[in-house]
């Protein structure tokens, strides 16, 4: 097979592998350090809890994180039929992540635009996905190969997920990346700003540690939905280095707030894509 031959078998396996994944969500943000992969791995999870059969991608080939995240740092890729094999997360749960593939887990991906195209191709065309209810995709900062990849190849895109702080500085980028969905015709879910205030554990009160919020105004501007605000809670961050989602403890106030906007997020999915009642 030739190289020309090969490119349209993985295009034709890339429409045939997505014609079987009623939603694709996209998690986006112009600006890194926000939170995407928190937000991704927290979403791809929560939905898994509520029964429906998820995957979650890490298109975020030079910092992937969603294997530290989900604890699956020793899983094992494996193939068949020349298919790779999601590893499984949960029973309903599959997961694939640069992290995976690399030998050395501390060696950079030193690769220009090509080779990350080809890599997301292979993600979406060469990886066993099935049939899913929903494929979360985490993307890297800024609006270059990978989440423009991922868009084009997935014309159909239920939505995305813009991940905010509550800082001007952050929204300053948000905004570009809010014009790149728009551009290309992308449905967007809405904002979702985190970190937004620190809950003192002295006193019970509220700190905005980056200063006030701009997201709701932003959002407003851009005429987009505000889907919430996550609290900035130290046992998130110990989760997560632990490889648990934090929502798997339901009593904190981040767990709830997250909670509220998955469920703004499976009510605003359309109704005729669910196979689970909820």
């Amino acid at each position: 097979m030739n190289p020309q031959e090969q490119k349209q078998a993985l295009d034709k396996q890339i429409k045939e592998n997505m014609a079987q994944i009623k939603n694709k969500i996209i998690v986006m943000s112009n600006k890194g350090g926000v939170g995407k992969s928190t937000t991704s791995v927290n979403l791809a999870y929560s939905l898994s809890r509520k029964g429906y059969n998820v995957g979650l991608l890490d298109a975020d080939l030079h910092g992937p994180s969603t294997v530290k995240m989900l604890n699956l740092e020793k899983s094992q890729l494996s193939m068949e039929n020349n298919m790779i094999i999601p590893v499984r997360a949960t029973e309903n749960l599959s997961v694939i992540s640069m992290s995976m593939v690399l030998e050395d887990k501390d060696a950079p991906v030193i690769w220009r635009g090509p080779l990350k195209i080809t890599a997301i191709k292979q993600f979406l065309g060469e990886v066993k996905w099935g049939a899913l209810d929903y494929l979360i995709i985490d993307s890297p900062p800024g609006t270059g190969d990978e989440p423009l990849t991922v868009v084009q190849l997935i014309p159909e895109m239920t939505g995305a997920i813009i991940v905010t702080t509550p800082q001007l500085v952050s929204l300053i980028d948000v905004k570009k990346g809010i014009n790149f969905l728009k551009q290309l015709n992308i449905p967007i879910y809405g904002v979702l700003e985190n970190m937004s205030y620190l809950i003192c554990p002295h006193c019970g009160k509220s700190i905005n540690v980056f200063g006030p919020s701009h997201s709701e105004e932003v959002a407003k501007e851009m005429k987009i939905d505000f889907l919430g605000k996550i609290p900035l809670e130290p046992k998130v961050s110990e989760q997560s280095d632990n490889g648990t989602p934090f929502i798997t403890d339901i009593d904190t106030p981040s767990s709830k707030a997250f909670m509220e906007i998955v469920e703004k997020i499976i009510n605003n999915t359309p109704k005729r894509n669910l196979s689970v009642n909820i």
